[in-house]
C-alpha cells in the first residue's frame, strides 16, 4: 500500500493498522457528506465539488491526490489541471478551500479573515501576474501600531516611533546616531534577543519585542533562532509601512473567492472534510503530493515537530471603526493576547459596523508556524531524509517543508515544483525564491 516504505523504516507501521482504516472507511463517508458543501461569500461556487463515496468507491482514477487546499495544493492543482490536462482530488481536512488564508462573511456580514490577518506582499513579477489570472487587486499597504508606555507607536520601529516615545524632536541623522548610541553589539549573533539588542539595544528590546516574542512563541527570545526577530526592520525614517515589497494589495474580492477561480476546473475534483487517512487506502492515484505536516504523514515516528498555534475570539461592534490601522501589537506580557485585527482596513469593506479578533498564541491546537530552534531543524532533518527515499510522495509548502514561508513564497514554491513535475524530474523539494524585502 501507498507509503508504507518510509512507515516500516520508522518501524511503525503493522498491517493491522493499515485494515482497521479499511474497515472503519465507511463510517468516514457517511461522517463527511455535511462537510462538502459549497463554501465562499460572493457568488455562486461552481467547483467541481465530489462527495469522498464518488472519489473512492466508484474508483475514479487520478493522476494527483493533492492533500491540502491552501496556496501550496491549490496552485499545484490549477496547474497540473489547466497546464498539463492532468486529473486531480484536492482533499482537505478542514470544510473550507484557502487553507489559513479562508475569508468570509460573519454573522453581521463583515468580512473576516477566519485564522488572522493575512496580507499579500512580494517582489516576484511572475506570481503577481499568476494569481492576477483569478483576481483583481485594491491598494493596500500595511501598517502596524504597538501599545508601548500607553502609546501607539509605529512598528517596525522608525524615527516617528523614536519621537514619540522619547519626546523628542530628531532627523534621521541623529535618530542613527542615538540607536547606535543604544545598541550593544553581538559579536557572534545566533539568537532573536542578539539580533535586536545589538540594532536599539535592551530598553527598545524589553519593550518591543521581549514580551511580544514571549507571547507569541511560548519561549524567550533568548531560545529561538535569529530569524525570527530578523524579519522586522528597524528604520531611521519616518516610512511608518509594516512592509516595503514593490507589490503590496489585497485580493479584490477576498482570498476564498481568489481560491474558487482558481480550482474552477473540470479535471479538479474537490473534496473538503477529508482527510489523508481516510483516502489513503481507497484512492487511486498515481502521484501523492502532501501539504500537511511531514511528521503526520509518517506516524509522527521520530517525534512530533513542534508547532506555535492560534487561538482566536471574533467579535463585532456596534461602530464603524475600532482602531486607526488593521493591527495593533500588544508586547506587555499582563495583556493575553498577542494583537488585535480589524479587517475592513484590509479588505476596503464599507459597513455600519465592524468586527474584530483578538489572537492568543498556544501550544495546542492547528499547526501554524514551525518553531525555529536548532534541535527542532535537526528533527525535520531525519523526516526529510525520510521524504527523499520515498519516490510516492511530494512534500510541499509550510508543514510540508517545515519552514516559515510568506504566501508569495509559498505560491513560488508551487510553481517551481510543478515546472519540475511537468518536465518529468525527480519530485525535489524546491526552497521557496523571491523572499520579500525585510526592510
Amino acid at each position: 500500500s501507498r507509503g508504507t516504505e518510509a512507515q516500516r523504516r520508522c518501524g511503525l507501521f503493522t498491517q493491522g493498522r493499515c485494515c482497521a482504516r479499511r474497515r472503519v472507511l465507511g463510517q468516514h463517508l457517511r461522517g463527511h457528506e455535511s462537510a462538502n458543501q459549497p463554501v465562499g461569500h460572493r457568488g455562486a461556487n461552481r467547483m467541481p465539488r465530489i462527495t469522498l463515496e464518488s472519489a473512492t468507491l466508484e474508483r475514479a482514477h487520478y493522476d494527483y491526490l493533492i492533500v491540502g487546499a491552501g496556496f501550496a495544493g491549490s496552485v499545484l492543482a490549477e496547474r497540473l489541471a489547466a497546464g498539463s490536462d492532468k486529473r486531480v482530488l484536492l482533499i482537505d481536512r478542514r470544510p473550507h478551500i484557502a487553507g489559513n488564508a479562508y475569508d468570509h462573511l460573519d454573522g453581521a456580514g463583515v468580512l473576516v479573515h477566519q485564522y488572522g490577518p493575512h496580507i499579500f506582499h512580494t517582489n516576484a513579477a511572475r506570481i503577481v501576474e499568476y494569481l492576477s489570472r483569478f483576481t483583481e487587486w485594491r491598494d493596500y499597504e500595511h501598517r502596524v501600531l504597538a501599545s508601548v508606555d500607553g502609546q501607539l507607536l509605529p512598528i517596525p520601529i522608525n524615527l516617528d516611533t523614536l519621537n514619540s516615545l522619547y519626546g523628542l524632536q530628531m532627523n534621521e541623522r541623529e535618530a542613527e546616531a542615538f540607536l547606535a548610541s543604544r545598541a550593544e553589539p553581538v559579536e557572534t549573533i545566533q539568537t532573536s534577543e542578539d539580533v535586536v539588542i545589538n540594532q536599539v539595544g535592551r530598553e527598545l528590546y524589553e519593550k518591543f519585542f521581549r514580551g511580544y516574542t514571549r507571547k507569541q512563541w511560548g519561549l524567550d527570545p533568548s531560545q529561538l533562532d535569529r530569524t525570527v526577530t530578523a524579519r522586522v526592520p528597524t528604520r531611521t525614517n519616518s516610512d511608518s509601512r509594516y512592509f516595503t515589497d514593490t507589490f503590496q494589495k489585497m485580493p479584490l474580492h477576498g482570498y476564498t473567492r481568489m481560491f474558487e477561480r482558481m480550482l474552477d476546473h473540470p479535471l479538479i475534483d474537490i473534496a473538503l472534510g477529508v482527510g489523508f487517512a481516510d483516502v489513503r487506502e481507497v484512492a487511486q492515484y498515481r502521484h501523492l503530493i502532501y501539504c500537511g505536516p511531514i511528521d503526520e504523514y509518517f506516524d509522527y515516528c521520530y517525534g512530533r515537530l513542534p508547532y506555535r498555534s492560534l487561538r482566536f475570539e471574533h467579535t463585532t461592534v456596534d461602530q464603524a471603526r475600532f482602531q486607526s490601522v488593521a493591527v495593533v501589537n500588544y508586547p506587555d506580557e499582563t495583556v493575553p493576547h498577542t494583537r488585535i485585527t480589524e479587517y475592513k482596513h484590509l479588505t476596503g469593506q464599507q459597513h455600519a459596523r465592524t468586527s474584530l479578533s483578538h489572537e492568543f498564541p498556544s501550544a495546542e491546537g492547528d499547526p501554524y508556524y514551525p518553531i525555529p530552534r536548532p534541535e527542532n531543524a535537526e528533527l525535520y532533518k531525519r523526516y526529510k531524509a525520510l521524504a527523499d527515499q520515498s519516490d510516492e510522495v511530494t512534500f510541499v509548502g509550510r508543514l510540508g517543508t517545515y519552514k516559515y514561508y510568506n504566501m508569495d513564497q509559498v505560491v513560488g514554491q508551487a510553481l517551481a515544483l510543478y515546472q519540475r513535475l511537468r518536465q518529468g524530474l525527480p519530485e525535489r523539494i524546491p526552497e521557496a525564491v523571491e523572499r520579500p524585502a525585510r526592510g
